[in-house]
């Protein structure tokens, strides 16, 4: 090859000039050409002008890629759920007391040998490596200096339950996804219990779903294979079937195994907590997994009442699904709940600022509640009853 030659095939083509020529005019400001017109396109705040938890919730989507926001931000199928979640808790009303209790509002509580602060937990969420280089390290960070607030630990974490227990940090439990074969379950709870797991959270509201919008869109432009499997696997409209299986049985044989106090994650009717209480579980969250597994099923906070009631306090009953204010969680303690569970919030939190993002928002979230609780003039956990709700469910 020539010298000459040489030259030629690495000199730029009209065809190259042009084509960067022209990104260059669509990438100026005045072409737009980079702007979603239908978002707010200003600068920025950074985390001491953070008000409330939705203002993260901007700057997560500003900071974050698409597909991370979007596995964090979105719901299952046409995502009624996710938003009957919100809508809920413009169903409960509060009702202020004239002349209230006096005294600072004390929030202290215990729940199954777990001492905290506030009734607030965060609840297992999968990947936080995505969010932020710290994954859940950062995470729990966060919530250690946010008056340590307790952290479920997610099985499908981006660290093992004895790596992050290894941090200097607030009450720790564990998340477990069954697996059939029971002898499968062993080593994830052991070394969860060996690390000093406070509980164990079993899930039990993902039977047959598996959330990826991208894979959803993916999976429908395949070509469905011949002949379809019956398991799901194959063709367009995929889903995983290995949680099929499941039966009540399950936690009397997980039992063999769990030393420590163990609830049900996903439970949504009176009947289904009135056969946790028979099977021996130790407490139950009302979930309905942040709207991303079956949609149109109700909101968790519709059907807080009629479980609470059905339980008649022989377990806790913790809840998640859609929780934003500190107003949010004192509708939910009014309704009967021991403790809310925070799943996207701190997301948020983690995929804006790191720990410090997770601290504040948990902050935001407790002064809120202070302040809910005084004005409404309760000064207790403990008075915080059906007598502050008014409901509207439809």
């Amino acid at each position: 090859m020539t010298e000459l030659h040489a030259r030629w095939l690495k000199s730029v083509s009209r065809r190259r000039a042009l084509a960067g020529f022209l990104g260059f005019l669509v990438g100026a400001p005045r072409a737009g050409g980079q702007l979603d017109r239908f978002r707010d396109h200003s600068r920025v705040g950074g985390l001491a002008e953070m008000r409330d938890v939705f203002d993260f919730e901007a700057a997560a989507y500003e900071r974050l890629d698409r597909a991370t926001y979007n596995y964090t931000a979105r719901g299952g199928g046409s995502e009624f759920t996710t938003r009957r979640n919100r809508e809920a808790f413009d169903w409960v009303g509060l009702v202020p007391r004239a002349i209230g209790e006096i005294g600072t509002p004390q929030t202290a509580t215990e729940i199954l040998g777990t001492r905290m602060r506030f009734p607030v937990m965060l609840a297992p969420s999968a990947a936080h490596a995505v969010l932020h280089p710290d994954k859940e390290a950062g995470t729990y960070a966060g919530c250690k200096n946010a008056s340590e607030t307790p952290m479920i630990l997610s099985h499908v974490a981006s660290m093992s339950f004895a790596e992050l227990a290894k941090i200097d940090g607030g009450p720790l439990w564990f998340q477990l996804y069954p697996r059939k074969e029971l002898e499968q379950n062993r080593e994830p709870v052991e070394s969860a219990q060996n690390a000093g797991a406070g509980a164990i959270v079993v899930t039990i509201d993902q039977q047959a779903s598996v959330y990826d919008r991208a894979v959803h869109d993916r999976n429908l432009s395949l070509r469905p294979r011949r002949p379809p499997r019956l398991d799901g696997n194959d063709g367009r409209y995929r889903f995983s079937s290995g949680r099929m299986w499941y039966e009540w049985s399950l936690f009397e044989n997980l039992r063999t195994m769990v030393r420590v106090p163990m609830l049900a994650k996903g439970i949504l009717t009176r009947e289904d907590a009135l056969l946790a209480v028979e099977h021996g579980l130790d407490g139950i969250v009302v979930s309905n997994h942040g709207g991303r597994t079956l949609d149109y099923t109700p909101s968790s906070l519709e059907v807080l009442p009629e479980i609470v009631e059905a339980v008649a306090g022989r377990i806790p009953v913790l809840i998640d699904s859609g929780f934003r204010r500190g107003s949010d969680i004192l509708k939910a303690l009014a309704l009967g709940a021991d403790a809310v569970c925070l799943g996207r919030v701190p997301r948020w939190g983690l995929g804006s600022f790191g720990a410090p993002g997770v601290t504040r928002i948990l902050e935001i979230v407790q002064q809120e509640l202070l302040e809910a609780m005084t004005r409404c003039g309760v000064a207790s956990l403990a008075s915080a009853d059906g007598s502050l709700a008014r409901t509207d469910f439809p």
